[in-house]
């Protein structure tokens, strides 16, 4: 039995879908044609399977018969910490988990699944960026990836509703809906609560923010600890049981709703006894009911970009092009959208490590391309990272008369205020 430690982290982490995707793939290399990082370089090692290198190594030698002979020989050198040091920037920072190489793959093997497994090997090996882990452990400290506090919240809850004259209920039992929030929607983009605020106002929707465990986002997933996932999300599930409501919203973050809505349950163990649901699925809701009431349309020319957990992972696709038509004059597609949509390139932890951010930028040039000739005056998203990375790389490639908002907010913007005829969703 092999006694390095680093190598028994791989092994720890070979299941039989790794096997099996190991064993079938053919070397094709159309996952490297679905990877920004490696269209926009051309560098062979941002190749999605190639930065499976090392799991693949560690399989072939332990578990096939020609690579337990070359290892009885000599012939094979064995996996050590020094090689999981080189590759942890690779693991980390060229791979935002998009899914667009799963979803490619002739086999149908699920590269994303072994990237994450590379990642639990890695966090077990204590070899993570220095700045996923700084936010693994704000979120544990202080409830918050981005460090912000409860009271930060309480201090914008009570500017917000200075502001807007609205009432934003806070730790309300029994309510229908328990809304989460990202801490870039707190300390950056707080117009998303005020906007959430307006909408169900005029809808008479029951909801509540919990004043304590706010926060949706969950930087262990990316990190590749389980364990710490699992103690983040059940802050949430207990919080959402105390106030027994009946769902819970994740909010304008892809990679929160994976976490809470697909992952939660697994990580957990058991079923919730409450629904979990995007904030534009609340919204497709409102607007089937007839009661996301507006009464103009934006006139500018605008286009959507597909957060790569909410449409290629998480299947919502409809939702925010039925959205749109309702409150959009001119709403155009991008060559490749909805489940064939190119990431931002900064989710997946990526735009976390401050390292990375060179390499990011250059991803975007894929991006770039998409938007360039389409003459939009707006980007509409609905993830506050993918907000953040395209207002980045949009002002890196010179072209920040492109403004970049959320889809919810572009909604709040033409709801009824007054007693002027409304719009109704069909």
């Amino acid at each position: 039995m092999n006694t390095n430690p680093a190598v028994h982290t791989l092994i720890e982490q070979i299941d039989s879908p790794v096997a099996s995707f190991f064993s079938s793939c053919t070397h094709c290399g159309m996952c490297a044609d679905a990877c920004m990082f490696y269209t926009e370089t051309q560098n062979p090692l941002y190749t999605p399977i190639r930065k499976l290198e090392l799991m693949r190594k560690v399989w072939w030698q332990e578990y096939t018969f020609w690579g337990k002979v070359f290892k009885a020989l000599g012939l094979s050198r064995a996996v050590n910490d020094e090689d999981l040091r080189r590759w942890e920037p690779l693991v980390y920072d060229s791979c935002t988990l998009c899914g667009r190489c799963s979803l490619v793959c002739p086999m149908g093997n699920d590269i994303v699944y072994m990237l994450r497994k590379m990642r639990e090997a890695m966090a077990a090996s204590g070899y993570v960026p220095s700045d996923l882990k700084h936010s693994v452990k704000n979120t544990l400290d202080k409830g918050s990836p981005m460090g912000v506090t409860p009271q930060t919240l309480k201090a914008q809850v009570v500017h917000i509703e200075r502001e807007t004259g609205r009432s934003i209920p806070q730790d309300q039992k029994g309510a229908q809906y328990l809304l989460l929030l990202s801490s870039a929607e707190v300390a950056q983009f707080p117009e998303f609560l005020s906007s959430v605020a307006l909408i169900f106002q005029r809808a008479g929707v029951s909801w509540t923010l919990s004043s304590t465990c706010f926060e949706a986002t969950n930087a262990a997933l990316h990190m590749g600890s389980s364990d710490l996932a699992a103690q983040i999300l059940q802050r949430i599930v207990a919080e959402a049981e105390r106030l027994q409501v009946q769902t819970v919203i994740s909010p304008e973050c892809g990679h929160a709703y994976m976490a809470l809505r697909w992952e939660g349950p697994n990580l957990l163990g058991r079923s919730f006894p409450f629904e979990v649901k995007h904030i534009l699925e609340v919204l497709s809701q409102l607007q089937d009911e007839g009661k996301l009431l507006t009464h103009t349309r934006e006139s500018g020319r605008l286009t959507f970009h597909d957060p790569c957990q909410l449409a290629r992972r998480g299947g919502i696709n409809q939702e925010p092009r039925k959205l749109l038509q309702q409150v959009a004059e001119n709403f155009v597609e991008m060559e490749d959208h909805g489940t064939f949509n190119w990431c931002c390139g900064g989710g997946g932890g990526v735009g976390v490590n401050e390292r990375a951010k060179t390499l990011r930028l250059v991803a975007f040039n894929r991006k770039r391309k998409q938007l360039e000739p389409m003459n939009v005056d707006r980007v509409v998203t609905a993830c506050s990272n993918c907000r953040n990375m395209l207002e980045d790389g949009l002002e890196y490639y010179h072209m920040d008369n492109i403004q970049v908002t959320g889809l919810t907010e572009i909604i709040a913007a033409q709801i009824k205020r007054d007693d002027v005829t409304v719009t109704r969703g069909e």
